[in-house]
């Protein structure tokens, strides 16, 4: 042949993959918020009420005071908290002179981007690391990328010994939904995983493996046991007070569930709300699925998850002057 290949993609394509990709998703977004609207217009009709007036009884009943008393220092507790865990990453792996108070302003304005897009609010991280450490881009991306995989084990170890613990009510659960069976296929996965994972990045499997030396792989590279230990550890208190703030706030919109049940469930449902679904609406959808006599505990995750964001952008607001100073000053001032 003497015309070289065409290339596999072309920017056209990829484009309209990406947008057959958003149009899949907010299709799919669309088909949750019918099924969880479809099961609440079910209940209100059982009690000769409308939908929405069914919604405005709920909302009524509940103690707005009480509750906001309650997510506010749970907000703040886990900016904290959120804060600390990423400043640690950073230090192990990027910026051993960072300290932590210069994290704050940065970690509270990556909110206001991740209104957004997570990654994005990640992003800013990513070009303080740069600007002021000097830490490539690709490098700064490999603690966030590690950060977010030990998220997603912290869940799934917190839901494991929920699942362990009340497994009779997983399997309640699981009438609508075969959960306890995709919990356990899902546990063991990432069990087996685990080990390979240390295994490759220290070298031990596959030792000539030139995807290791990436770039953005570096802080994984560099990990160490402890290193995720103490990741899941130092997270772990953001997890527990999710539960009990759950547990706490549905009894003051009058749904009757207890903190075993939410250990249970609610890293479950934070792991649906990872998927890239407009508006969290897997999530949504599996609040209704786990919670068959109250349909209109999707309405309360929204709510939940809206109040969490707002605040949390509001926090990133009042350190905004304070991060700009630190993100666009001279480059490199300690």
């Amino acid at each position: 042949m003497t015309e070289s290949a065409a290339p596999a993609t072309t920017p056209v394509a990829r484009s309209q993959r990406q947008r057959a990709w958003q149009v899949l998703t907010w299709l799919m977004a669309g088909a949750c918020f019918y099924l969880v609207l479809a099961k609440i217009a079910a209940a209100a009709a059982r009690e000769g009420l409308t939908t929405a007036g069914y919604l405005a009884r709920f909302f009524a009943s509940a103690d707005w005071w009480a509750w906001l008393a309650l997510m506010i220092p749970y907000s703040c507790f886990f900016f904290l908290v959120d804060a600390h865990v990423t400043w640690r990453v950073v230090r192990w792996f990027n910026a051993p002179d960072f300290v932590f108070r210069r994290m704050l302003p940065i970690r509270a304005s990556a909110y206001i981007l991740s209104l957004v897009n997570e990654q994005v609010g990640k992003g800013a991280i990513i070009a303080y690391l740069w600007r002021r450490h000097g830490v490539p881009a690709w490098q700064a991306l490999s603690s966030m990328v590690l950060l977010g995989m030990m998220e997603i084990y912290q869940l799934l170890l917190f839901s494991a010994v929920g699942t362990v613990l009340y497994f009779e009510r997983v399997e309640q659960a699981s009438t609508q939904l075969p959960l306890a069976r995709i919990l356990i296929g899902v546990f063991i996965v990432a069990a087996l995983y685990f080990p390979l994972h240390l295994a490759y990045f220290s070298g031990r499997v596959l030792p000539d493996s030139k995807l290791r030396e990436a770039q953005m792989l570096r802080a994984f590279r560099r990990a160490r046991l402890r290193h995720y230990v103490l990741v899941v550890l130092c997270k772990a208190p953001n997890l527990l007070a999710a539960v009990a703030v759950y547990t706490a706030a549905l009894k003051l919109f009058n749904v009757a569930v207890g903190f075993g049940e939410m250990l249970a469930f609610l890293p479950v449902i934070f792991l649906a709300a990872a998927l890239p679904l407009p508006f969290h609406a897997g999530a949504l959808l599996l609040w209704t699925v786990l919670f068959p006599d109250y349909p209109q505990v999707g309405a309360f995750s929204l709510v939940m998850h809206t109040f969490f964001v707002l605040f949390n952008a509001l926090i990133g607001l009042l350190f905004l002057p304070h991060a700009n100073r630190e993100l666009f000053g001279a480059p490199g001032r300690p």
